[in-house]
């Protein structure tokens, strides 16, 4: 592993950590040149949807295969999904960490970790190698992760959140903040619906996820994109709108619980469909990325 501490006057010092954030250390492994390469930052919640890690997902893959870096904290949730995006698509990712960049955390990251110390991008901290990640270091770090990119992109948070705190120090910095709209009935599309009602951009279908990077980054957006919704008939189609209880979804659509519980089983057979902890069904991230 490559381990390097980089000061203001490095070379590889990121342009956009400016004086005024008071940050005049980082602490890394893996490739520093990457800290220098047009990055993209997203993030949202830790216990994100599948709706919530899926459009991290894919706005991830858009950005790699255009040459952008995915920047995020690493966390659970979106953070990981859209660094894993960015890796499934031979991309780079920049991991901002709130502790010591190289203590694993959380450790069901670890696969994200490795593959950025190995020189498909960095783990970069403010913090001193071998620190733990303490309540007060994560603050902090959200101003590395707002700073870093030309561009924020929150796909789902809840309210209160840290990722205010992040587009906080975007603003300030006078970056382009990017949100995800989701249901109204979600607590996880709060933050980023109440985002959207402040000013933040709303990502409101796939063409449009493109043409914002591409006015942002200065790329040639294509026409259409491959990614397609599976039409898999109208109980599907109303999971796409928000996670149901199967009783809900028989109300909903004037069927017999019995069969709606039969077509969920093969929905899960399939891989298109999970349920949630609190019972009730939502789409898969393969259902809502299946390419046709």
């Amino acid at each position: 592993m490559n381990k390097f501490v980089l000061t203001r006057s490095d070379a590889c010092w990121p342009a956009s950590l400016v004086p005024e954030l008071e940050i005049d250390k980082l602490y890394g492994i893996g490739d520093p040149s990457v800290l220098s390469t047009p990055s993209i930052s997203i993030i949202g919640a830790r216990r994100g949807s599948p709706y919530g890690t899926s459009v991290a997902k894919l706005v991830a893959e858009i950005a790699v295969e255009h040459g952008i870096t995915v920047t995020s904290g690493g966390a659970l949730g979106v953070d990981v999904a859209a660094a894993r995006g960015a890796l499934s698509r031979g991309g780079k990712t920049i991991v901002v960490t709130g502790g010591g960049a190289d203590v694993l955390y959380p450790s069901s990251s670890s696969d994200v970790y490795h593959a950025a110390y190995e020189g498909a991008g960095a783990v970069i901290s403010l913090f001193p190698f071998g620190t733990e990640p303490f309540r007060w270091t994560f603050p902090r770090r959200n101003k590395v992760i707002a700073a870093i990119s030309q561009v924020l992109v929150v796909t789902e948070a809840s309210i209160p959140s840290g990722t205010f705190s992040t587009a906080d120090t975007a603003l300030a910095l006078g970056k382009r903040i990017y949100a995800a709209p989701g249901s109204i009935f979600s607590p996880y599309s709060k933050g980023t619906n109440k985002l959207i009602e402040e000013g933040a951009q709303p990502l409101v279908d796939i063409p449009g996820i493109e043409c914002a990077l591409a006015q942002e980054y200065t790329f040639l957006a294509r026409e259409q994109l491959d990614v397609k919704t599976p039409d898999r008939g109208v109980l599907l189609k109303a999971l796409f709108s928000e996670p149901l209880r199967p009783d809900d979804l028989a109300r909903l659509l004037d069927k017999d619980v019995f069969s709606v519980l039969k077509d969920l089983s093969e929905y899960e057979v399939e891989g298109l469909v999970e349920r949630l902890a609190d019972g009730r069904f939502s789409p898969t991230e393969k259902a809502f990325l299946l390419r046709t």
